[in-house]
């Protein structure tokens, strides 16, 4: 079967065409070019509370001063790490975006509601919809985004590429809001569960949760960017019980299962295009940014073994710091190439064009 890099960019590929990465893990490391600038563009998972660790890999990247973000996606918790970074960025301050990155997660969990009523919320969800049990479409993380970002300032001068994913309702298919059309609606619609909150409706189209549809955008991401390393920040554990018989540990297997699917397709699909670029004759952009690429992985599963055991909705301060200390051990072990996890191979020293 022929397929062009096109079709394969666009998702229109059989789930048979790879079952196997040209891209292998290997140990190696991002190596300091001569120009002392290290370009990298970031893929962040969404996973509810479990973007805490995402910020610990945010707040150890962001010591690095030699270290360019060239472009950065998300979806949910993903997305909204994305655009704290970014308008932490914005304000012309590293120290300014770890700050923002920790004020947000303290607030969440401040603004959280009471351990014992969160088997009461989740008992809710399986009988109601957010219609009817939240008819007024509270939500805190609208306040949250609100005071702690100026979208406006954001879109007038973006610190870096943004491309933050939503699912569009009707066909299912990914939306991509990049950062000039960035606003607070965006990061609620790629945010928006649809068991717990109503759809986001954006210009007459109604939007739920990024992660439906690529948890995180990573082909767009790889489009988009100029630098030739990528890493992906992976939140969702991948393992789970073997055969999960009780209806809670079936639904959270289902989630960690859908919320993990279209990462794996996504991989797949750029190894497929990575092995088509290298037969491509003469070699177009995007073949040659292809032979480029040099994907990067770090799983919050592997520094923190008790996430699969644990909840999404559990915004218990202690517990998001245990998970924001795991994501800074991680990015740390990685930066040194002490790291298993990556799949990684030296940055470029400048930009790829476009």
């Amino acid at each position: 079967m022929k397929l062009s890099l096109n079709d394969l960019l666009t998702g229109s590929y059989p789930d048979q065409v790879t079952q196997t990465h040209p891209l292998a893990p290997v140990r190696a490391r991002i190596l300091k070019p001569r120009s002392n600038k290290r370009w990298l563009s970031l893929a962040l998972q969404g996973g509810g509370s479990f973007g805490a660790f995402t910020w610990g890999v945010l707040d150890r990247l962001l010591d690095e001063d030699d270290l360019v973000l060239d472009a950065v996606s998300g979806a949910s918790a993903g997305a909204v790490n994305a655009v704290l970074l970014a308008s932490g960025l914005s304000e012309g301050s590293r120290a300014g975006a770890q700050q923002s990155l920790e004020r947000f997660w303290k607030r969440a969990s401040d603004a959280a509601p009471k351990a014992q009523s969160s088997p009461a919320l989740a008992l809710a969800t399986t009988v109601l919809s957010p219609y009817q049990f939240n008819p007024f479409n509270l939500n805190p993380l609208k306040s949250l985004l609100a005071d702690e970002i100026d979208f406006d300032a954001l879109r007038a001068k973006p610190s870096l590429r943004l491309l933050i994913g939503a699912t569009r309702v009707r066909d299912g298919k990914l939306h991509i809001f990049r950062e000039k059309a960035l606003t607070l609606d965006a990061v609620l619609a790629s945010a928006c569960l649809p068991v717990i909150h109503h759809a986001v409706t954006i210009d007459g189209e109604v939007y739920w949760d990024g992660g439906y549809s690529a948890n995180p955008p990573l082909i767009p991401l790889v489009t988009a960017s100029r630098a030739s390393a990528v890493l992906i920040v992976q939140i969702m554990p991948t393992a789970g019980a073997e055969m999960p018989t009780s209806a809670s540990d079936i639904a959270k297997r289902m989630e960690q299962i859908t919320f993990n699917s279209s990462l794996l397709r996504d991989m797949d699909a750029l190894a497929a295009m990575r092995t088509l670029s290298d037969a491509e004759a003469g070699g177009s952009n995007l073949s040659r940014k292809l032979q480029k690429l040099r994907l990067h992985h770090i799983a919050a599963e592997t520094e923190y073994p008790m996430l699969r055991q644990s909840s999404a909705l559990n915004l218990d301060w202690q517990f998001l710091l245990e998970l924001r200390n795991a994501g800074r051990a991680a990015a740390d072990q990685w930066l040194s190439g002490k790291a298993d996890q990556s799949v990684s191979l030296a940055a470029e020293k400048e930009p790829i064009p476009l």
